[in-house]
């Protein structure tokens, strides 16, 4: 006699499976929610531990400090989402620093145009590489992070070359409404890629290309030139981060101006949740994830640790952001 069991489950067994949901579902809000928490932890630590943190003044410089990261994060976002990687993205920051001083006799809307199209064909390279020539994104940019910077310098000679132009250095000392002009362009810019994710047909191609790159192609979906846009996008947010940096030493420094800034911006879009195998972007985690970044840094200089942890910390915190971002299970 033989005999059918059905709707039978071990006991050891449907545990063991809500216990696997119950961690996708902490690792699920964890992803979503994780950087916001972790911001709002640090702030709360440091309105109670550090003194003077609560200062309008302190809290309006820290938001201009983290401008550098969160327009250069912005550009990243969309071409992480993508399944991308854009290293060049401080080398493009170094090449609006060289260009500008070049072109301020025009007036500085001139020399400032002129900077950004220059950052905008930097991005259009990267793009081409990648989606024409079929170049890995991280070759692809690579080049330019180890030429960018070098061709940079060779246009101003490898000179500093100092601003005097009252017009121009404005741009990082002014304010609108209170706020300083620096702060209120990353919100802008923030508010407006959250809107070309979340209402275009644009941010719909590029979260496709990033889930399945074949499956585009195959839809119709413009594959190369989602993936000229992004890049081209990344260098003119580099660009524009570029410009306030400039204005902000009084000077164009190749040799400095967006050093390493793509190690923390690249964090803060990983720790944001977008993912980086593309498919999945949050710019408002973006946003939190560049402020995070900076209020870790700003916790150790104000309270007179050694920055050196601050990267540690740093490094721990990408870790856990990749280590939830993949779903892996204990």
């Amino acid at each position: 006699m033989t005999g059918v069991m059905t709707g039978v489950v071990p006991v050891s067994s449907a545990a063991g499976t809500d216990a696997s949901m119950g961690r996708a579902k902490t690792l699920d809000r964890l992803r979503a929610n994780g950087v916001y928490i972790a911001l709002a932890l640090l702030v709360l630590f440091n309105l109670l531990f550090t003194p003077n943190f609560a200062n309008i003044g302190t809290i309006l410089g820290l938001l201009s400090q983290a401008t550098f990261v969160l327009l250069v994060a912005l550009g990243l976002t969309l071409v992480i989402a993508t399944g991308g990687i854009d290293l060049s993205v401080g080398a493009v920051m170094a090449i609006a620093s060289a260009v500008i001083p070049l072109y301020l006799g025009y007036g500085w809307p001139v020399a400032v145009l002129i900077a950004l199209v220059f950052c905008a064909l930097a991005g259009l390279l990267n793009g081409f590489l990648v989606a024409y020539v079929g170049m890995q994104p991280i070759v692809a940019t690579l080049a330019l992070f180890v030429g960018g910077r070098g061709f940079a310098q060779v246009l101003v000679d490898g000179q500093l070359q100092t601003i005097s132009d009252g017009s121009f250095l404005a741009l990082w000392r002014a304010t609108l409404l209170g706020v300083p002009v620096p702060v209120v362009v990353g919100g802008v810019l923030a508010l407006l890629v959250g809107i070309l994710v979340g209402r275009t047909a644009f941010g719909s191609y590029v979260l496709a290309v990033g889930g399945n790159r074949r499956a585009s192609y195959l839809s119709g979906h413009p594959v190369k030139g989602v993936l000229l846009a992004v890049y081209a996008i990344s260098g003119v947010f580099a660009g524009i981060a570029g410009t306030f940096a400039t204005a902000r030493l009084g000077a164009g420094d190749p040799a400095t101006v967006g050093l390493l800034i793509e190690l923390d911006a690249i964090a803060a879009v990983v720790i944001g949740g977008t993912a980086l195998s593309g498919g999945r972007i949050s710019v408002g985690g973006t946003v939190a994830g560049a402020l995070l970044m900076l209020v870790i840094s700003a916790t150790f200089v104000m309270n007179d640790i050694n920055p050196t942890y601050a990267q540690i910390l740093k490094a721990v915190i990408i870790v856990l952001a990749v280590y939830i971002q993949q779903g892996r299970r204990g």
